[in-house]
């Protein structure tokens, strides 16, 4: 997919202005003709906007996400380490990362970014939005936004609101940052690393779930004296996404627009929000995920006018939105 950027001003629900923001965003190869189909996915919270490069079993020639026969888009979210204006990008003021100055942005700033993109591009009409995870909250949020804009739109492992349980684990993974004496200091991009390595681990707890350590991580070694695989991997997942080059700040922006989600703020609620939505709409809840519980994804369903419910089964926890592709893929293609 190819890499581009847009440069806009935008006022932050949270008070100020961003301007510049530049708006980092992939799309398929040829430029869209006006004709084929648009497919338009939201990233999750560490991914990029390049959808072959996190979900390469669902997006690329001849995937469920076919980037020849359709064009897709995919939009580098506010906040971002990524490319999008966030706490990595130069503060136009001093001439360096803005990293703590950053300002706060919400869920709803990321749409509006995302609505720029679509206005630039001069697409009227999306075929189909995919969400998952806080994607899936920038997708609800768009199609509550702009429900004439939608035919189709799959949400995935996603919810209208942030929970008290997902607010709780963020909060422990900035508490996580803020205990790097670095991070205060914050000097440059390379602040916080220790506390970033330890806010993905707890992240991981959560995408993940009982069955799913069990079935990797277990300690093959009947006689083991101190079990350390599943240590070890949480260590490996930590340093990993500071290699990605990922840095603490972006993480901890990113976390706030988390808590930021609520469909249904200044809208009458989230049911009556809800009711907005125009699209075909298909949600999609994992047995296992601790995040977003069948038990909660199963009523919010009903609230989305004519809405399809499906709970797929998964040993992995809310990371099965990116490895259960197979029943994915059929969901997709329906």
């Amino acid at each position: 997919m190819l890499r581009k950027e847009l440069t806009v001003t935008l006022e932050l629900e949270a008070g100020g202005v961003l301007s510049p923001a530049r708006v980092v965003y992939h799309t398929s190869q040829e430029a869209w003709d006006g004709k084929r189909p648009v497919i338009w996915v939201c990233h999750a919270l560490t991914a990029n906007s390049d959808p072959e490069d996190w979900w390469p079993e669902m997006v690329g020639p001849g995937k469920a996400i076919d980037t020849e026969k359709n064009f897709v888009a995919c939009v580098n979210m506010l906040g971002s380490a990524y490319g999008s204006e966030g706490p990595a990008r130069e503060n136009p003021a001093t001439g360096k990362p803005w990293l703590l100055d950053f300002p706060k942005v919400t869920v709803r700033d990321m749409v509006a970014a995302t609505v720029a993109v679509r206005n630039s591009l001069g697409i009227s009409r999306i075929d189909l939005l995919i969400g998952s995870s806080i994607g899936g909250f920038q997708a609800i949020e768009w199609a509550v936004t702009e429900p004439d804009v939608f035919k189709r739109c799959v949400f995935i492992a996603t919810a209208p609101r942030v929970s008290p349980y997902l607010s709780a684990t963020v909060e422990a993974q900035r508490m996580a940052l803020e205990a790097d004496p670095s991070f205060r200091e914050a000097k440059d991009l390379s602040g916080g690393a220790a506390g970033l390595k330890c806010a993905r681990a707890q992240a991981l707890i959560s995408y993940r779930c009982f069955d799913g350590y069990g079935l990797t991580q277990f300690e093959a070694d009947p006689d083991t004296l101190f079990a350390g695989r599943a240590a070890s991997y949480e260590r490996y997942q930590g340093e990993k996404l500071v290699r990605r080059q990922f840095d603490a700040y972006s993480y901890y922006i990113l976390c706030h627009a988390l808590d930021s989600h609520n469909v249904g703020r200044g809208r009458g609620g989230v049911e009556q929000a809800l009711s907005r939505i125009k699209a075909r709409t298909t949600v999609v809840s994992i047995d296992t995920d601790a995040l977003f519980p069948p038990q909660e994804s199963s009523v919010w369903a009903r609230w989305i006018p004519g809405a399809d419910y499906i709970e797929i089964s998964s040993r992995f926890g809310h990371d099965g939105f990116l490895l259960e592709t197979a029943r994915l893929t059929a969901i997709i293609m329906k």
